[in-house]
């Protein structure tokens, strides 16, 4: 019976928070939602072709300020999560950049299947 109350008890965590897969892509999409931010402030200081004069002339500055920061946070925030998704698969050296080994995966498939058939006729 107490060991019932123990694990109701004891905080179990959520099964989506929980998995390595979903908290890699949730924190690259935060990064990526960052970078928006910036660069939607970035364009509101520098003004480049009066575009801060030209949302804040609107009646409803907020939409045309929403509209543009959810476009930069779909994209930067897709670019990173598709980034870091892509460079999972690559080992990291010491001190050096991260580089694959340049083999593709059926190359792979191909020798395994080689050497699977050569045990095979072997023994």
């Amino acid at each position: 019976m107490n060991d019932m109350q123990e694990e109701a008890s004891s905080p179990r965590p959520s099964l989506v928070f929980g998995a390595p897969l979903f908290r890699l892509l949730a924190i690259n999409l935060a990064i990526g939602a960052f970078l928006a931010v910036l660069l939607v402030g970035g364009l509101l200081l520098l003004n480049p072709g009066r575009l801060r004069d030209l949302i804040l002339a609107d009646h409803t500055p907020g939409i045309a300020l929403g509209l543009l920061l959810f476009g930069f946070v779909i994209t930067l925030g897709s670019s990173a999560m598709g980034t870091a998704i892509m460079a999972m698969g690559q080992q990291q050296t010491d001190g050096g950049p991260r580089r694959g080994h340049g083999q593709l995966v059926a190359q792979k498939v191909a020798a395994m299947a080689r050497a699977d058939a050569k045990a095979a006729s072997d023994g």
